[in-house]
């Protein structure tokens, strides 16, 4: 058999003149309207069938025959080394299931309420640093440091580095350069485990401290030095690049639909609504991770041969006209039941109770207290960093008085 021809990127699809990387939409409406199932090019990370609709995402999400695992891919090599670790997001049951469950009782929606009055606290005195008149960057100013003191106070990461560290994070999960991303995966997994030892010299009340001083001596240890190492990396990144673009996401498209803003300053106890509508409209995360199929199967009637990658669009499944009517219109009342903005299954996403209360706060707040924002600039203009899994505004300049 002939080796099949590349197939196009998202770019390569769209109508001449469009960018797909500042909006996909277009793209996935065109492809939705061709079929569930496509298979694409993913640039940095090779080919794979992307998944469209809805009723396919959920399904592929659920399938057992797709996994995490990269082992299960017929390009896949060696491990090159795992920089940082080994997380939940690269395995599989019972792995998975094991890990997950070393953290899960630190993120359910009790913990997270207990967690409020922490994270209104932080708001408020990002709210109290803003100018009442001019211009700001509500990503720099304020979506940003919101969730990444609230995560590093969570884990125990000091206040000297954190901004370290996120410079490293944003690195890896949106990389301008190869080589950058290389150079930051090594600076974080060297400050990741110096952190980790350190939180077994002196340990504290924070979860790292709590995963890192667990008996690693006995045989009896949870997760070995590797694991914790994926796990501090995963909880670090993921607890809060995704709500970093959640944050300023709902404030962007909320500046864009007027109506719907006037509609929440009226009803500010729609802001809940407006996060979910958020989540459905453009999910800050855009994809999920690559699974791989562990045997040939088909979905959505589309054949998958084994080891070939799958990449579920959880963005294009929001935008199911078939589950969410006007699907490209922003309407806080629509009560988007179904969206995967959060993913599904084994892999939904652990902290998506912390995030819906770190955007929730950050967006009521910030209008009670800044009741006349507006694009300080033509929002066609605006930025989106865009990866594999995320995407999220570069600057979000508003008026504020």
């Amino acid at each position: 058999m002939g080796k099949r021809p590349q197939p196009p990127t998202l770019n390569d699809l769209a109508p001449d003149g469009h960018d797909a990387t500042a909006d996909p939409y277009p793209v996935y409406a065109a492809l939705r309207a061709k079929g569930p199932v496509h298979r694409v090019l993913v640039p940095e990370s090779g080919e794979a069938w992307l998944v469209v609709t809805r009723d396919a995402a959920r399904a592929a999400l659920t399938d057992p025959r797709l996994r995490n695992d990269i082992r299960h891919s017929s390009s896949w090599h060696d491990d090159g080394g795992h920089a940082i670790g080994r997380n939940m997001l690269q395995t599989d049951p019972p792995r998975h299931t094991r890990l997950r469950g070393l953290v899960a009782s630190h993120f359910t929606p009790g913990r997270i309420t207990a967690l409020r009055p922490r994270i209104e606290a932080i708001a408020t005195d990002l709210l109290a640093e803003l100018p009442h008149h001019g211009t700001v960057d509500l990503v720099t100013a304020y979506a940003l440091p919101l969730p990444v003191t609230v995560i590093c106070d969570l884990l125990g990461v000091p206040a000297s580095d954190r901004a370290a560290f996120h410079t490293w994070s944003n690195t890896l999960v949106m990389p301008d350069d190869p080589e950058h991303a290389a150079s930051a995966a090594t600076e974080l997994a060297t400050y990741l485990t110096e952190l980790i030892k350190h939180k077994r010299r002196t340990p504290d009340s924070a979860l790292f401290s709590i995963l890192a001083t667990t008996d690693t001596e006995t045989g009896d240890a949870p997760a070995t030095p590797e694991e914790l190492l994926g796990m501090a990396f995963l909880l670090l990144v993921a607890g809060h690049e995704t709500t970093v673009n959640l944050i300023s996401g709902t404030l962007h498209a909320l500046l864009g639909h007027p109506d719907q803003l006037d509609l929440l300053r009226a009803e500010p106890e729609l802001t809940g609504a407006a996060i979910e509508e958020a989540l459905r409209h453009n999910s800050p995360v855009h994809a999920s991770a690559f699974r791989f199929a562990a045997e040939p199967l088909d979905i959505a009637g589309t054949h998958i041969p084994k080891g070939d990658a799958v990449l579920v669009s959880l963005a294009a499944a929001s935008r199911d006209p078939l589950h969410f009517p006007d699907p490209d219109h922003f309407d806080l009342r629509r009560a988007p039941r179904g969206h995967l903005g959060f993913g599904h299954g084994l892999h939904h996403c652990l902290g998506a109770p912390l995030a819906r209360a770190e955007a929730t706060a950050a967006v009521r707040l910030l209008l009670r207290d800044r009741p006349t924002l507006a694009f300080a600039t033509d929002p066609a203009t605006l930025t989106w960093r865009t990866s594999t899994l995320l995407r999220g505004l570069t600057a979000l300049p508003v008026r504020v008085g």
